[in-house]
């Protein structure tokens, strides 16, 4: 399985790390089971053609409004957002992963599920901050889940 993410504060990197040395072990045991390639998209990412599937992980970063009734301005996950709209890339996204801080009540992971609208994507899970085990294994399950739907349509 394929992962593009965006890390600002080093959190979604991090996570990404334990995610994927979490399904390396499950691959170890049940070779049926996917492994995991992550790229990290920053802005000294060129701009490329998507040729197969993906799924996106971003963390909510906002600026002004409550992203409910008075608007919202995103921070520094744009760049992300920009290589998923380029060319065709959004036609190969699986689905979307959000993080955040649970704190800002309905602007948890506002940004994930707002690129899984835009992208016409499923929102298929969320972590908080760094994550915790548990979530590993969650997040996990939903990405090997949602790439059995993908293969079976």
């Amino acid at each position: 399985m394929r992962i593009l993410y965006i890390s600002i504060e080093g959190n979604t990197r991090n996570f990404i790390e334990h995610l994927t040395d979490y399904a390396a072990a499950q691959h170890a045991t049940d070779p049926s089971l996917p492994t995991i390639t992550a790229t990290e998209i920053s802005e000294a990412t060129d701009l490329t053609a998507e040729t197969s599937p993906y799924f996106c992980f971003v963390p909510t970063y906002l600026n002004g409004g409550n992203g409910i009734d008075n608007g919202v301005k995103e921070l520094m996950t744009n760049v992300l957002g920009e290589y998923i709209a380029y060319g065709n890339n959004a036609r190969y996204l699986l689905g979307v992963v959000g993080s955040g801080n649970r704190n800002f009540n309905e602007q948890y992971c506002l940004t994930a599920k707002r690129y899984a609208q835009k992208f016409n994507a499923p929102f298929i899970a969320n972590y908080e901050l760094r994550g915790v085990p548990a979530d590993e294994q969650r997040v996990y399950q939903a990405m090997v889940k949602r790439l059995k739907e993908v293969q079976h349509d």
